[in-house]
C-alpha cells in the first residue's frame, strides 16, 4: 500500500509499505476516503523550520514541549503525515462489536482508549493508556508521537476501534465534515460550550495562523447565536468565507489586531505571540480567551497583570474530539451547517504528494467509498 511522507519543505513522497495488520482485538483497519490537511500541517510544508527548531530547543528559546511532541529534530523527515480523515471500515477485530465493515467514520487526530480517568473526563488526547509515558499519542506527527503511521494511506489500523471511530450520521456528506477530525472540532470547543454558557454574547476571532480553524468558529458562533461576530485577518480569501458565513469581517491593518475590546468570548487563532497579547486585551472582564495556535517560544509576553484585573481566562491546550465528535456531527446534519465553505481547494487523493503541499486555507483529498456510499 501506498503512504505519503513528509520528506522535507516542499517535498511529498509515496512510500511503499506493507499493509497494516489487526494487532489486538479491539483494532479496526479502516481505508480514508476523505483526508483535510490541518492547518498545522502548513508550517513544516511551507517553511523551513526543522533545524532551526532544534536549534532553539537547545539554546532554551523554544520551549521543550515541542521537542516531546515532533522529536528532537522537529518536523524531521521522512515521516508519515495527515491526521484529518473520514475512513470507510473494511476489516474489524473479534472483540469491535458497533462497527461494520462499509461504516463510514470519523478518525480523531489523538490516540485515545475511552476508558482512562483523563477519557473519561473529556480529556481524551491526553489518554494515560494511548500516551503511555508520551506527551500525546498522534497520528501524523512522527515517531515522537507514537507509530499509528499518518492518514495519508490507503489503510492503517486504528486501535481502541469501538471507542475511536464515530459513524458519520446517515446522508451527512464527508465533505462537509471533512476537517471533523481536528479543525472543525477546534473551532467548535472555543465557541459552543462558551455561548451556551452565555448566549447572546459577543465574539473575537483573530484569524491568520489557524487558517481554517478561525473560520469554523466564527461560523459557529453565527450560528450559535452569538449577538455579534467578529473576524479579523489578512486574507481577503478568508474575510470573505467570514463573510459567507455570518460574520462581520475586518481586514488587519499594520498593528490594529482587534476592531476594538469588550469581547465576551474571544478565539485567538493568528498563532502569534503578538495575537495572543491582542486577544487577551481584547477581551471583557469576566471574558474568556481561547487560543488554538502553537507558541513555540518561552516568552510570549502574555500580560497577566491585565488579567488578573479583569477577571480574564486564558484556555489553552490541545483539542479533544472524540469528546465533541457525537454531538459535533449531529448538530452539523441537523442545522445543515454549511462548513464545506472553508474548503479552498479540492484534490484527488491520488494527486497527495503535489496537492498536499499547495498553499491553501483549507485543502481536501478525497476519493470514493468502495462501498458506493
Amino acid at each position: 500500500m501506498r503512504e505519503l511522507n513528509f520528506i522535507s519543505t516542499g517535498k511529498l513522497e509515496w512510500i511503499e509499505r506493507n499493509d497494516p495488520a489487526l494487532i489486538t482485538g479491539d483494532d479496526a483497519i479502516v481505508r480514508p476516503i476523505v483526508v483535510g490537511r490541518c492547518d498545522g500541517d502548513a508550517l513544516p510544508i511551507h517553511h523551513r523550520v526543522s533545524r532551526a527548531m532544534q536549534a532553539g530547543l537547545k539554546t532554551g528559546v523554544i520551549d521543550a514541549a515541542v521537542g516531546s511532541i515532533c522529536g528532537p529534530v522537529p518536523f524531521q523527515g521522512p515521516f508519515a503525515i495527515g491526521h484529518e480523515a473520514i475512513a470507510e471500515v473494511v476489516e474489524t477485530g473479534p472483540y469491535v462489536k458497533n462497527l461494520r465493515v462499509g461504516d463510514q467514520v470519523v478518525v480523531p487526530w489523538s490516540v485515545s482508549c475511552g476508558r482512562c480517568e483523563t477519557c473519561r473526563r473529556g480529556l481524551t488526547s491526553k489518554c494515560t493508556t494511548a500516551r503511555d509515558g508520551r506527551t500525546i499519542a498522534a497520528f501524523g506527527f512522527g515517531p515522537a508521537s507514537g507509530h499509528y503511521g499518518g492518514m495519508i494511506s490507503d489503510l492503517f489500523r486504528v486501535p481502541f476501534a469501538d471507542h475511536m471511530l464515530v459513524p458519520l450520521p446517515v446522508g451527512l456528506g464527508p465533505l462537509r465534515v471533512a476537517a471533523a477530525s481536528d479543525n472543525l472540532s477546534d473551532g467548535w470547543r472555543t465557541v459552543v460550550p462558551q455561548l451556551r454558557a452565555r448566549p447572546g454574547a459577543k465574539v473575537l476571532v483573530l484569524g491568520g495562523g489557524g487558517k481554517s480553524i478561525g473560520l469554523y468558529a466564527a461560523g459557529l458562533a453565527v450560528a450559535h447565536g452569538a449577538s455579534k461576530v467578529d473576524y479579523v485577518d489578512t486574507s481577503h480569501r478568508r474575510l470573505d468565507v467570514a463573510h459567507s458565513l455570518g460574520a462581520d469581517a475586518h481586514q488587519r491593518t499594520g498593528k490594529a489586531a482587534s476592531p476594538g475590546a469588550g469581547y465576551d468570548i474571544v478565539v485567538e487563532a493568528s498563532s502569534t505571540g503578538a495575537g495572543i497579547r491582542s486577544a487577551i486585551r481584547a477581551t471583557a472582564p469576566g471574558g474568556i480567551c481561547t487560543a488554538i495556535g502553537y507558541y513555540f517560544g518561552t516568552n510570549t509576553g502574555i500580560p497577566l497583570m491585565h488579567m488578573y484585573a479583569n477577571d480574564i481566562t486564558l484556555h489553552l491546550g490541545v483539542s479533544h474530539p472524540r469528546a465533541v465528535l457525537p454531538e459535533l456531527l449531529d448538530w452539523v446534519h441537523a442545522n445543515n451547517f454549511p462548513a464545506e465553505k472553508v474548503t479552498s481547494h479540492l484534490a484527488a487523493f491520488d494527486d497527495a504528494p503535489t496537492a498536499y503541499a499547495e498553499h491553501a486555507t483549507k485543502l481536501v483529498l478525497h476519493r470514493p467509498a468502495l462501498s458506493g456510499n
